[in-house]
């Protein structure tokens, strides 16, 4: 029965996490909601996420002439808290994918589980206003870097509530469609994620193909690496888990 207590925690959470998200979708005029399968999101790209960014589209068509140049390149930064997954309200979510583990030896740096910089054992999640999904949101800054673009947080800010545990996979798609839309496609992504625990070396596959059918591209040009913090600072602590992304776009 102790051995089954993190499954059941996780998957306790996971339920509470898609009811919760599937209220938020159902608010949405149009909006799709998604499933996990074999702890990966279902992917289909649609129209609905260009709806819900009316209001942002003015500042992807800025003033200026984005140049017809033949390669472009871009680089994408997130940053997350871990929590327990109680306190997150839904799991550790990584390129579309959900890592389901075992309870971890999370640093409670504010003493509100152990003693003030102890170690607590439990389960994850990640505290974000959408799913938190460091990959996804780091490919689309890479995206609109490399088009001279503002930021992810500008076109999806944090304080909008329509972005309330939104699947990333949405963030993605519009990318992709802004992408496309000024004559690119991707040349090549080279994806550096950075976390203490959970290990994630099976589940980058997922990953992976995730990317690739997201932004219509192919295997041989998206590359996923996953290193540790080597225990330094709140990613070594299993406070926070972040990721880069190098991309290059090339004109069709």
């Amino acid at each position: 029965i102790e051995q089954a207590r993190p499954e059941i925690t996780y998957l306790m959470t996971v339920i509470m996490w898609k009811l919760s998200t599937l209220s938020a979708l159902l608010s949405l005029t149009n909006s799709e909601a998604f499933t996990p399968s074999n702890n990966r999101r279902s992917i289909s790209v649609t129209s609905s996420v260009l709806k819900l960014t009316e209001a942002a589209d003015d500042i992807l068509k800025p003033k200026y002439e984005i140049e017809s140049i033949p390669i472009r390149i871009g680089h994408g930064f997130d940053i997350h808290k871990m929590a327990p997954i109680g306190d997150a309200g839904q799991p550790v979510i990584i390129g579309g994918v959900v890592i389901p583990h075992k309870d971890q030896k999370w640093t409670d740096a504010e003493g509100k589980y152990v003693e003030k910089g102890g170690i607590y054992e439990t389960q994850l999640g990640v505290v974000a206003h959408s799913d938190g999904d460091v990959i996804y949101h780091s490919v689309v800054d890479a995206i609109f870097g490399a088009l001279t673009l503002p930021d992810i947080g500008q076109v999806f800010q944090d304080t909008d509530p329509r972005w309330k545990g939104c699947d990333s996979s949405k963030f993605m798609e519009h990318a992709y469609t802004v992408m496309s839309d000024y004559g690119y496609e991707i040349g090549n992504i080279d994806v550096t994620l950075i976390l203490e625990r959970p290990k994630v070396a099976s589940f980058k596959p997922a990953m992976k193909e995730n990317i690739v059918k997201l932004l219509g591209t192919t295997p041989g040009r998206v590359n996923i690496k996953a290193r540790t913090h080597e225990q330094v600072d709140s990613v070594g602590e299993l406070r926070s888990l972040s990721c880069h992304v190098v991309l290059t776009l090339s004109k069709k």
